[in-house]
């Protein structure tokens, strides 16, 4: 592990989305962006390493936030093999800075000090105050313009050992979505066993996406919390709009989306909306529904909530749904084995002799409708794909095809396979009739 850290807007998420080489981490000039801990797998010259993005290190701030932003960046350090302290190089040594370098330099890790923002030769003079830090040669980069970049990662991987071992790469990729402050990020925390991520009461804390490795029963996960997603014409501020848009791009990456709603409120639009975007996207869905232990005890009959719910949402009748509290804990252990059905759902490949069975059995029991006086035949099924699972049939005219028949053929599907949780995308192909020449050509 290798954590970059450092005050605030100092340039620790643009430097991590450089050596990443793509756009991770939310860049913007307001301090304090990055709250929670992002980690992601890096490489250089062959070697392997996780790269620790981390909050802005305030000090004299005793403010709830702030601090456990600062206890997310210490924890980072405990954690990693090989520390970067980054500091504004125009910006000359702040407390902050000598503070955080006296913590590094009695942790007796390798530390690598970068003074960013040096972007043009002329400033590299800049860089000498920074010995009095007493972490040996600083080194001049600029994370924006990519100076000194592979100089700082050569550094870095000389510090990890010769063979540093990489995590197996996650069987599930979870992402939680939903609105702001429904839960999403104390439901990762209790599915972890810490505090992975800042929870607050005010609505949105959580910014980047944040990523984290879990192991439960000997399967693997890759957990995805998100920032809340509020309707587009309620988002003002610009780094609303990029926490959202992250979140959505969360989505497209998982393997299953935990869509979490309020009990309290049921599913609201944006809810159905949200749930909507995932099923396009072919993304499986598990709904979870936190604060269930807040509504009074004579509401509390899961039925009847979610018959409710597939009432104003009938989309996420196919979807399966678990109650739980994660102020109370209660519920929780229900999440990732859900998740893991949809997940075996997903990527399932349906057999095409069972395929043919369902499709004409459905059409015996009930044969297209007739449009301007013709009706359609079917002729074969075969899967062509999954995750999600897709299927092509074969008919005669696909025009004839109304969409209320083809929601009959997915219903006769989804009670014949294992589809809770996953979309089942149908694709209509026109059989090709050849002429009797080419019949007789190819005999």
């Amino acid at each position: 592990m290798v954590a970059l850290v450092g005050r605030p807007n100092v340039g620790k998420s643009a430097l991590f989305n450089r050596l990443l080489g793509r756009r991770r981490a939310l860049v913007d000039d307001t301090p304090g962006v990055t709250r929670d801990r992002l980690i992601e797998r890096a490489q250089w010259r062959g070697c392997e390493f996780r790269l620790t993005d981390t909050g802005g290190f305030e000090l004299g701030d005793e403010a709830e936030l702030p601090r456990r932003v600062r206890e997310q960046s210490l924890r980072a350090l405990a954690e990693a093999a090989v520390a970067v302290l980054v500091v504004d190089g125009r910006a000359g040594i702040a407390p902050a800075d000598a503070e955080l370098a006296r913590r590094l330099a009695q942790s007796g890790k390798p530390v690598v000090c970068a003074v960013n923002k040096i972007d043009t030769p002329k400033q590299h003079e800049l860089v000498y105050e920074y010995f009095a830090l007493g972490l040996g040669e600083p080194l001049a980069v600029s994370a924006e313009h990519g100076r000194g970049l592979d100089e700082l990662l050569d550094r870095i991987v000389a510090h990890l050992p010769p063979a540093t071992a990489v995590e197996p790469s996650p069987i599930l990729r979870l992402t939680l979505v939903g609105r702001p402050n429904v839960g999403k990020s104390s439901i990762l925390n209790r599915l972890l066993g810490e505090e992975r991520v800042l929870v607050d009461a005010a609505a949105g804390t959580t910014r980047d996406s944040i990523d984290t490795l879990l192991s439960s029963g000997g399967d693997a996960y890759r957990l995805v919390d998100t920032a809340g997603v509020r309707r587009r014409s309620r988002i003002e501020l610009r780094l609303e709009k990029a926490s959202v848009a992250a979140a959505l791009r969360a989505v497209e990456r998982a393997d299953v989306a935990l869509l979490v709603v309020d009990a309290g409120e049921g599913v609201t639009e944006q809810d159905a909306r949200l749930a909507r975007r995932v099923w396009e996207h072919g993304r499986a869905l598990v709904l979870v529904v936190n604060k269930w232990d807040t509504l009074p005890a004579e509401s509390r009959d899961p039925q009847r909530f979610l018959d409710e719910v597939r009432r104003v949402a009938p989309h996420l009748a196919q979807v399966p749904a678990v109650l739980v509290s994660a102020l109370r804990g209660t519920g929780l252990d229900e999440i990732l084995p859900a998740a893991r059905r949809a997940g075996e759902a997903h990527r399932q490949r349906l057999p095409t002799r069972g395929l043919n069975e369902i499709v004409h059995q459905a059409v015996a029991a009930s044969e297209p409708p007739l449009r301007a006086g013709k009706r359609a035949r079917f002729y074969y099924a075969t899967a062509i794909g999954s995750a999600p699972p897709t299927i092509a049939l074969f008919v005669n005219q696909r025009e004839l095809v109304t969409a209320s028949y083809l929601r009959y053929l997915e219903n006769r599907l989804r009670a014949a396979f294992p589809l809770d949780g996953t979309p089942l995308r149908i694709v209509l192909r026109a059989r090709v009739r050849r002429s009797r020449a080419a019949r007789s050509a190819s005999a």
